[in-house]
């Protein structure tokens, strides 16, 4: 199945998140408690709400998108290369922005979307911080209604799990074990706030793009095709 499917109608992505505010006790009140209900559970007694808080990138209720990495094959007879680029700043504009690129360029029923843990991170988190924006879902975001094998969306978590639902791989631990050039080699995903409110976007966005350049080459591996060279690749 995955043999068959066209390499340019797909469009690889990967997002970066972080904690809505720097600091906890930058958060109002209410947003205060409402953080203190929801990682009740998460944090028993080994920390602080206020201390747990620099997880809260990975809620979209408390989190949001600080770059979104996309990146695409182009096939030219027996040329190919790998196009990256990534949408940051404001999150209302750079949901904006890759809201435009779908609807202009990966709406037709061919084409769709693939993440690592995408299914169960990225698509429904920008989809969440859509709403919360007031931007309205794109067509391949929109589930609705749809049948499983109607959602155009691709996995390469799923797709390594071969229907085990208890595994969970990284995305550094399937590019080891399939001998595919690390994307970790500057930061790791506990760092990204870090980096952010270091006003370090560069390196998230690097950190963001050798990612979705791992998940095309996964991808590549699952359909035994020759992996990405350097050459190959294309940062616009």
């Amino acid at each position: 199945m995955l043999e068959k499917i066209n390499l340019e109608h797909i469009l690889f992505l990967d997002i970066e998140t972080v904690p809505e505010e720097e600091s906890f006790l930058n958060l109002p009140e209410e947003k205060q408690l409402l953080w203190e209900e929801k990682t009740r559970y998460q944090c028993r007694e080994e920390f602080t709400a206020a201390e747990f808080y620099e997880r809260a990138g990975i809620w979209a209720e408390f989190g949001k998108i600080i770059c979104i990495s996309v990146g695409h094959f182009k096939l030219k007879e027996s040329k190919r290369s790998f196009r990256t680029t990534t949408f940051h700043g404001n999150e209302k504009q750079l949901l904006q922005d890759f809201s435009a690129l779908l609807n202009s360029h990966f709406n037709k029923p061919e084409h769709m979307l693939c993440a690592h843990n995408g299914k169960e991170f990225d698509f429904p988190y920008i989809a969440r911080r859509m709403i919360i924006n007031d931007i309205p879902i794109p067509q391949k975001l929109h589930l609705s209604g749809k049948k499983p094998w109607e959602v155009p969306h691709l996995d390469t978590l799923e797709l390594w799990k071969f229907g085990d639902y208890k595994h969970f791989t990284s995305l550094k631990l399937l590019t080891n074990i399939l001998e595919i050039p690390s994307p970790k080699n500057d930061i790791n995903g506990s760092e990204v706030r870090k980096c952010y409110y270091n006003n370090e976007i560069p390196r998230i966005i690097t950190y963001c793009e050798k990612d979705v350049i791992a998940i095309a080459q996964i991808v590549l591996k699952f359909r035994r095709e020759s992996l990405l060279s350097a050459e190959e690749i294309i940062s616009v």
